[in-house]
C-alpha cells in the first residue's frame, strides 16, 4: 500500500522500487527514497522520453501546467498563460499523443509520473522562468504564501532573504491548518537558507509537517537530513525500531533540558535499574503516542532555550518507546531525568514509573489527573492521553469520549497522523465493552491509515489488537494469520508489546476453544518472555485469563501468586471491571460451595462496569460450577445469560460451550438469533467481506482492503458460502439484500 503511495498508483514504478530498497528500507528500520529520480527511474525515464518527442511550444506549455501544480497548486496556470499571451494551440500535440489534455481550470496529465517528467525534462533556466511568471500573476493577501513558493522555486541560488520570505510564509500556512503547503515552503526556504544551523531547523519543521499530513515516509527522510536526534526519535517510535527510540530520545531530553544523571546513576538509553520492575496493568495498553514531533523551538522559542513543554514530551514520548520495547524499567530513566531537569513527569509517565515500582495508590493518583482532561474541544494530544489514563483505569466510558474528542480534534487540526492513533484506542474501549464489530471496524479503518502513513509500528500492534478480536469471535484462521503477522514484524523491531498481545490473543482463542492445556502454555511463555518479546504488563492484564486455565490443568500454584498481584492493582484503583475478574479469580480458586459467594460477588461487580464480554464469561463459569453442584435451576439461568450475551457479541465458539454445559445439565438450549436471520451465523469478519464480496470487490481487492492475504479472504467466502447454504455471489447479494431488508 505504502510502496504504491510512493510511486504514485503505479504498478511498475512499485515493482521497480521494491527492486531498488535496502535490507533496512524494506524491513521499515530506514526511510525509502524520496525523490522521483531515486524511486523509480526507468519509469520516468521512459516518461523524459515522451515528453522529449514533442514540439517546444507542446513541452512549454506543458511545463507551465506542471509548475503550478506540484508540489504546491496554485491554480496560476490560466492567469499566467494570459499575462504572457501564449499560444495553448501546441497542447494539441500531448493530447494527441494520449499525455495530457485540456480541462476548465488548465491542464489535466495523464498520470503523476508524466507531470513530474514535464518538469524534470525542462532546462532549469526554463523553470525559473516558469515559477516567476507564476509568482507574478498571484496577487491576493490568500496567495501570499503560494507566490512566495513561487519566488523560492525561481531563485538562482542561496538568498537569506528569500529563505526568511519562505519561513514567515509557512508559519502562516502552518497556523491555517496546511501542513502540506507549510512542509513545501519549509523545504525550500531550507534549500535557500545560507546558515547550516537553521536549515536544519527548517528542515524538522518540514519534517514535522510531513507527520502531520501523513507523509511518514517523507517526514523521516527529511529528518535523517537535520541535527535533531530527538525529531528522529519520535519518528523511530512509530516507525523504527522501539530500542533506538528510546535511546534517541531520552538522549534528547538530557540535552533540552541540560539534565545530567547524578553520580552512580544509570546512563540514559541503559537498563541499569536494579529493582525488578513490578508487573503493572497501567502499561498494558498502546503506549502514549499522541504527542505529535515538536520542531526545535517551536512556537517562537528562542533558539538555545529548553522550554519545559518540548522536554515533557520528549520524556513521555521516551517512556512510550520504552512501554514498547517491555522493558519497564526504563520508564524510571525517563522519570531520573524529569526530576533532574525539575520538571512533573507526564501523567502517563508518572503512573507509570510509579506502577513499575510497585506504588500503585500513587500511579491511580497521577493517571486519574491526566483521565480527567477529556472535555470537549482542546488539544489532540492531551485529549488522546486522557484516553489513554481512562483505559489503563478501566474507565471504558470516559476513553471512548476522550478519544473520539481526539480524532475529532486532530482532523480539524490537518493531524493526520494523530487521527488512526485516536480511532486505535477507541477500538479498545468498544473491545472491552462487547461491541466486537465496532472495535474491528474501526481497528481496521486505522490500520489502513496506519499503513498509509507510515506508521508501522502502530500498524503492527493493530494486527495483534485484530487478533483478539478474531479471537474472542473464534475465528480461528484470522487469528492466527493477524497474531503472525504482527509477531513476525514486533520480534523484528523490538515491540514487546504487540508481540505480547498477539501471544494473547492466541492463548484467548485456546482458551475460548477449550484447549486449556495450550492457552496455560502460551501464557506461561509469554511471562518468561524478556524485553522486545514480551511484555510484563500483559502477562498481567492477562491474569484471569491464566488463573482459568490453570485451574483447568490442575496448575494452581503460580496462579495464586499471579492473581494476588493483579487483586492488589485492582484495589487500588477501585475499577469494578477489575475486581469483578479479581473476585473471578478467586472463585476458581476456591473449591466447592465457597465459591459461589465469590462468583455473586464477581456479577455485582459486572454490573456496576462496562466489560460485558467477560462478565458473559464469568456467568459461564459460574453456571458450569453451580451445575457440578446440582444447582440446576439458577445454573440454567446463568448459562442461557450467557449463551445469549456470547451470541450477541458474535461469539459462537463461546456460545457453544454454554450450549454444552446446558446439554450436560439436561436442558434444552434457547433457540440462536441465526434463527430469525441468516447471516447472523456469520463471524463479524465474515460478515465484512461477504459485504465486500456482494458490493462487486475481487477477493484480491477485499485483501488490500483488510491487509489480509487474497488465501485468507477465499477462506472466509467458502466459509459464508457453506455457513448460509449457497453457491455463488449472485445468492450472496440476494441474501444480502433480503436480510437488510429485513
Amino acid at each position: 500500500m505504502r510502496v504504491l503511495r510512493l510511486v504514485y498508483g503505479d504498478p511498475r514504478a512499485a515493482a521497480e522500487l521494491v527492486a531498488r530498497l535496502t535490507e533496512r528500507q524494506a524491513a521499515g528500520l530506514a526511510p525509502p527514497p524520496a525523490e522521483p529520480a531515486d524511486l523509480a527511474p526507468e519509469t520516468l525515464r521512459a516518461h523524459r522520453h515522451e515528453i522529449r518527442a514533442l514540439p517546444d511550444g507542446t513541452r512549454l506549455v506543458l511545463l507551465l501546467a506542471a509548475a503550478d501544480q506540484y508540489p504546491v497548486a496554485t491554480h496560476a496556470f490560466l492567469r499566467a498563460v494570459a499575462a504572457a499571451r501564449l499560444d495553448t494551440r501546441p497542447l494539441e500535440a500531448a493530447e494527441a499523443a494520449g499525455i495530457a489534455h485540456a480541462t476548465a481550470g488548465g491542464v489535466g496529465f495523464r498520470d503523476a509520473w508524466t507531470r513530474i517528467a514535464a518538469y524534470e525534462t525542462a532546462a532549469p533556466a526554463d523553470r525559473r522562468d516558469a515559477h516567476r511568471l507564476l509568482a507574478r500573476v498571484l496577487h491576493g493577501a490568500a496567495e501570499t504564501p503560494r507566490r512566495s513558493w513561487h519566488r523560492g522555486a525561481g531563485a538562482l541560488g542561496p538568498s537569506a532573504r528569500l529563505a526568511a520570505e519562505l519561513t514567515a510564509a509557512a508559519a502562516r500556512a502552518r497556523a491555517a491548518g496546511d501542513p502540506a503547503l507549510s512542509g513545501a515552503l519549509a523545504e525550500r526556504a531550507a534549500a535557500l537558507c545560507p546558515d547550516p544551523g537553521e536549515r536544519s531547523r527548517l528542515l524538522a519543521h518540514a519534517a514535522t509537517d510531513a507527520w502531520h499530513r501523513g507523509d511518514g515516509d517523507r517526514s523521516r527522510a527529511l529528518a535523517a537530513r537535520t541535527d535533531a536526534d530527538a525529531l528522529t526519535g519520535i519518528l523511530a517510535l512509530r516507525t523504527g525500531h522501539a530500542g533506538e527510540a528510546f535511546d534517541a530520545l531520552l538522549a534528547g531530553a538530557v540535552r533540552a533540558a541540560g539534565a545530567r544523571p547524578a553520580p552512580g546513576d544509570p546512563p540514559p538509553g541503559r537498563d541499569g535499574s536494579t529493582a525488578a520492575p513490578v508487573a503493572s496493568p497501567v502499561a498494558s495498553y498502546e503506549p502514549v503516542t499522541s504527542y505529535e514531533p515538536v520542531a526545535p523551538h517551536e512556537s517562537g522559542e528562542a533558539a538555545g532555550s529548553a522550554p519545559a513543554a518540548p522536554v515533557t514530551h520528549l520524556l513521555a514520548r521516551a517512556a512510550e518507546a520504552a512501554v514498547y520495547t517491555g522493558d519497564l524499567r526504563r520508564c524510571r530513566e525517563a522519570a531520573l531525568v524529569a526530576g533532574q531537569s525539575g520538571i512533573d513527569p507526564p501523567g502517563v509517565l508518572g503512573g507509570i514509573a510509579a506502577a513499575v515500582d510497585g506504588r500503585y495508590e500513587d500511579a491511580r493518583n497521577l493517571l486519574e489527573a491526566t483521565a480527567g482532561r477529556c472535555g470537549p474541544g482542546g488539544d489532540p494530544t492531551l485529549l488522546l492521553h486522557a484516553g489513554i489514563a481512562a483505559l489503563m483505569l478501566g474507565d471504558h466510558t470516559r476513553a471512548a469520549t476522550a478519544t473520539v474528542r481526539a480524532a475529532a480534534a486532530a482532523r480539524a487540526g490537518g493531524v493526520t497522523a494523530a487521527v488512526s492513533q485516536a480511532m486505535e484506542f477507541r477500538a479498545y474501549a468498544d473491545f472491552w465493552t462487547g461491541r466486537p464489530r465496532a472495535a474491528e471496524a474501526a481497528a481496521l479503518d486505522a490500520l489502513r491509515q496506519a499503513y498509509a502513513t507510515g506508521q508501522d509500528n502502530g500498524a503492527c500492534h493493530l494486527q495483534a489488537a485484530l487478533a483478539m478480536f478474531a479471537a474472542l469471535t473464534g475465528d480461528e484462521a484470522l487469528c492466527r494469520e493477524r497474531a503472525a503477522a504482527a509477531r513476525s514484524y514486533a520480534l523484528a523491531h523490538s515491540l514487546g508489546l504487540p508481540a505480547a498481545l498477539a501471544q494473547w490473543a492466541l492463548a484467548f482463542l485456546d482458551l475460548g476453544s477449550g484447549r486449556f492445556d495450550a492457552a496455560a502454555a502460551r501464557l506461561r511463555a509469554l511471562a518468561a518472555s524478556g524485553p522486545g518479546h514480551g511484555h510484563r504488563a500483559i502477562r498481567h492484564l492477562a491474569t484471569p485469563h491464566y488463573v482459568e486455565a490453570a485451574v483447568r490443568t490442575g496448575e494452581t500454584r503460580v496462579a495464586r501468586a499471579a492473581h494476588a498481584d493483579y487483586d492488589r492493582w485492582a484495589r487500588a484503583v477501585g475499577s469494578a471491571d477489575d475486581l469483578a475478574l479479581s473476585a473471578r479469580c478467586q472463585a476458581l480458586l476456591t473449591p466447592g460451595a465457597d465459591a459461589v459467594e465469590h462468583y455473586r460477588t464477581a456479577l455485582r461487580l459486572h454490573a456496576e462496569g462496562t466489560r460485558a464480554f467477560e462478565r458473559a464469561r464469568t456467568e459461564l463459569l459460574f453456571g458450569s460450577a453451580l451445575r457440578r453442584l446440582r444447582r440446576r435451576t439458577e445454573a440454567r439461568d446463568r448459562l442461557h445469560s450467557a449463551m445469549e450475551a456470547f451470541e450477541s457479541f458474535d461469539a459462537p465458539h463461546c456460545a457453544e460451550s454454554a450450549r454444552a454445559e446446558l446439554r450436560a445439565l439436561g436442558a434444552p438450549a434457547a433457540p440462536t438469533r441465526g434463527d430469525r436471520r441468516p447471516t447472523v451465523h456469520l463471524t463479524a469478519q465474515q460478515l465484512l467481506v461477504a459485504r465486500m464480496a456482494a458490493d462487486g470487490a475481487t477477493n484480491r481487492e477485499i485483501a488490500a482492503r483488510l491487509a489480509l492475504s487474497p488465501r485468507t479472504i477465499d477462506h472466509h467466502l467458502r466459509g459464508v458460502f457453506t455457513r448460509l447454504g449457497i453457491r455463488s455471489r449472485i445468492e450472496l447479494v440476494r441474501l444480502l439484500a433480503d436480510a437488510d431488508g429485513g
